[in-house]
């Protein structure tokens, strides 16, 4: 699972940010943090730890920005 740089309440927040045009980040804590490079589709979870995930979504990401939530 991923996060964002934004630390999203909702699912909506997050739809309504990139059909806006907000640059959002993604990024893996797990696997070093970096992925400003990475294109391909990701799983996104939020509210940022240690608040208790509220919300999931699949995203389609290219060079480390989400363009696609479903």
């Amino acid at each position: 699972m991923a996060y964002t740089n934004i630390n999203f309440k909702s699912k909506k927040a997050l739809k309504e940010s990139i059909a806006a045009n907000v640059a959002v980040e993604v990024y893996n804590p797990g696997l070093g943090g970096d992925l400003s490079n990475f294109t391909g589709t990701v799983f996104l979870e939020g509210p940022h730890y240690p608040e208790a995930h509220k919300w999931y979504a699949e995203a389609a990401v290219v060079n480390g920005l989400v363009k696609k939530v479903k």
